[in-house]
């Protein structure tokens, strides 16, 4: 006799051994993936304007390595430039390791607070900026280390 079309003996009525349905694991990817929480794109926001402001920066660098072909700035310019591409780009990417180097990257705002006021501290722009600079620095690391953010950089 021929089996039914869902696998089954029509006398016996259990599959045989080579007509069990396979169990088929969960897609994961973009088609059924949740949106991207604010806390990323705040990070991905800022981490644009840490390249910007390395992008307007680099004159700076340049000029100074036709004097000294290694010299501070320019090495710490460009581990800071690498490390924001590479963390950026693992964040993109959805990668678990990609939440602790944004925790990383997003922890270089707590010094900018004292930073800020301390470079404006005759004039109250010194206060805006030092609260703006706070506020940035508490939405960035309690929003990467929520629940939707783990559970969104989810890839190995």
């Amino acid at each position: 006799m021929r089996p039914t079309p869902d696998g089954r003996e029509p006398s016996s009525g259990v599959a045989g051994w080579q007509n069990r349905p396979m169990s088929r694991p969960q897609p994961s990817g973009p088609a059924t993936s949740t949106r991207m929480p604010a806390a990323v794109r705040l990070f991905l926001g800022y981490a644009l304007a840490i390249l910007a402001v390395i992008g307007l920066s680099l004159r700076f660098v340049v000029d100074q390595a036709v004097s000294a072909p290694v010299s501070g700035v320019g090495v710490v310019v460009m581990a800071l430039l690498a490390y924001t591409i590479f963390t950026t780009t693992l964040v993109v990417q959805r990668k678990v390791a990609g939440r602790g180097l944004a925790l990383g990257l997003a922890s270089l705002t707590i010094p900018g607070v004292p930073l800020a006021w301390f470079t404006f501290s005759g004039s109250p722009l010194g206060l805006i900026l030092a609260a703006l600079t706070a506020v940035l620095a508490v939405a960035l690391l309690r929003g990467l280390t929520g629940p939707s953010v783990r559970a969104w950089l989810s890839e190995q």
